[in-house]
């Protein structure tokens, strides 16, 4: 899907392949107002097709704090908001990359009275605040057989374009990503049209970050809010978002 939106979009501007991988993703983000992370997201789009373009860096989140729970909310039954309501809860206290994610089974999480127990080959994982947002998941998975037999975490909730795409079946990174940033923006929205009176200007800040928001942010967001790190990559990120802070509280001081 995501390689397809690439192509049309170099279509429209009679861009090939060969003057893509020369020009890079400049002229494609400018007609289309892509941002930061929309660029870094298709090009790395770009390198799975098989085109050279450079590596666009995935920006850091800004703000470095932002309120994540409304994320993780639960605002009806619809399997997709579901699905990524569960992600994101248990995101907050397990960052792990999109990629982890994609690879997570149903038989790794283990729910306690209290908490989520997940384990994989890297460690073991006590997960708080996420057990009412994964029993809703796993209450509408079992209305539909295809969802109820996946063993995927996060399995496709409807056909893709691919051949070997089938319901339950297990979702590509871009797919997730994707997810991710329509659950973000419908976040954006429902707290837009929510607000009270005297949280309007709040609210529109906090719906205005949503709309940028990708995972990769999200989770470097949730390390440097004090969750434990998932891997090597993770404790770097967050090193770093902790000690950007740091020198910006020196500065103001």
């Amino acid at each position: 899907m995501q390689w397809r939106r690439l192509s049309e979009a170099a279509l429209e501007l009679d861009i090939g392949p060969d003057e893509l991988a020369r020009t890079g993703l400049a002229p494609l983000a400018a007609a289309r107002e892509w941002k930061p992370a929309t660029v870094a997201l298709y090009s790395k789009v770009a390198r799975y097709g098989g085109l050279a373009l450079p590596r666009a860096r995935t920006p850091e989140p800004e703000p470095q704090e932002l309120d994540l729970r409304p994320l993780t909310e639960l605002r009806g039954s619809d399997p997709e908001h579901v699905r990524a309501v569960a992600w994101c809860a248990l995101a907050l206290a397990w960052p792990a990359p999109v990629g982890m994610f994609r690879s997570l089974c149903r038989d790794q999480v283990h729910a306690g009275t209290r908490r989520l127990v997940l384990r994989t080959d890297d460690g073991e994982w006590s997960v708080t605040g996420a057990l009412t947002a994964w029993h809703a998941w796993e209450t509408v998975r079992e209305r539909f057989p295809a969802l109820a037999a996946s063993p995927w975490v996060l399995p496709a909730l409807r056909r893709g374009p691919g051949l070997d795409s089938r319901i339950g079946g297990r979702l590509s990174n871009q797919a997730l990503q994707v997810t991710f940033g329509k659950h973000a923006g419908r976040t954006a929205q429902h707290l837009r049209a929510t607000a009270p009176p005297s949280r309007e200007a709040a609210a529109a800040d906090l719906a205005a970050a949503y709309r940028d928001l990708s995972y990769d942010s999200y989770r470097r967001l949730a390390l440097a809010g004090g969750a434990p790190p998932v891997s090597a990559r993770g404790v770097v990120r967050a090193a770093r978002s902790v000690a950007r802070t740091s020198r910006s509280g020196r500065a103001a001081g």
